[in-house]
């Protein structure tokens, strides 16, 4: 019975922080995504503008 506690624990520490790390790597790495998006919609309204697009 202690090794099955035993093994119950270890298996608890190991896994206790994952879902943070993971949330965590995947709200930064959506956060760089959006930010390289944004810099694409920009350059392509000034690339727009700079051509004399008309918005009409």
């Amino acid at each position: 019975m202690k090794t099955i506690l035993l093994f119950k624990e270890i298996y608890a520490e190991a896994f206790k922080n994952l879902g943070n790390y993971l949330v965590r790597n995947y709200f930064r790495a959506f956060a760089w995504f959006s930010f390289v998006m944004l810099l694409v919609v920009l350059y392509a309204f000034v690339f727009r503008v700079y051509t004399g697009f008309a918005f009409d």
